[in-house]
């Protein structure tokens, strides 16, 4: 039911995982996700994730993000459950979350998804990143939800996060690249057991006259 693959990319192993059922099920409108999903088991360009940028690593804010926090989101609740019920299987706190969600959250279907954008796939690509290798990352949790696809990522001290909208933002983009469904039918967030951050990503947060705004 569960299907498992563990990828040696740069930072460590990253254990890739897709519940098949739930995908099966909830996965209607989103072909190409679910065909992106199964062939990242064969077919994942691993060299690509062992250099160039990685979005983990942003340290960039996003223009015109309408960032909510709330308190008691359901996520947030079965990350508080996880960090209980794992507590004797995993020594971190992302394992106990990441499998507990994966395999008693109803809309859960996969974590640690391998994704990246090319160079040719962003306008400015170079000037963003000063590189000319793709954009790598991996996506905590994938959800399907009320027709949305959720990208989750879990941080354990969510309320000090300073860039973590960005890292999520470029997920979202990339996974749109790569499956070929519109930005729209995505949403964001990141979450602990006591808050969940949560946004619609949109391509107007890159447009601006400087495109982005450092700090």
């Amino acid at each position: 039911m569960i299907k498992n693959l563990k990828l040696e990319h740069k930072g460590g192993y990253y254990n890739y995982k897709v519940h098949e059922a739930k995908l099966n099920n909830l996965s209607n409108g989103f072909s190409s996700l679910k065909n992106y999903l199964h062939n990242m088991f064969v077919n994942c360009p691993n060299e690509y994730f062992n250099s160039g940028p990685r979005s983990s690593g942003l340290k960039f804010r996003l223009n015109n993000l309408d960032l909510h926090q709330i308190s008691g989101h359901e996520i947030s609740d079965l990350a508080r459950q996880g960090l209980i019920s794992n507590k004797e299987r995993f020594k971190e706190g992302h394992p106990k979350v990441q499998v507990f969600l994966l395999e008693t959250d109803d809309n859960t279907v996969a974590m640690e998804v391998p994704i990246w954008i090319y160079p040719s796939e962003l306008e400015k690509f170079n000037k963003i990143f000063k590189a000319k290798s793709p954009l790598t990352g991996h996506i905590d949790i994938l959800r399907i939800e009320n027709s949305k696809i959720w990208i989750w990522d879990y941080k354990p001290n969510s309320f000090e996060e300073k860039y973590a909208s960005t890292q999520i933002f470029f997920y979202a983009l990339m996974l749109s690249q790569r499956t070929r469904i519109n930005l729209e039918n995505f949403r964001c967030g990141y979450f602990d057991s006591n808050y969940a951050y949560i946004f619609k990503p949109e391509l107007k947060m890159l447009k601006n006259k400087f495109l982005f705004e450092f700090e």
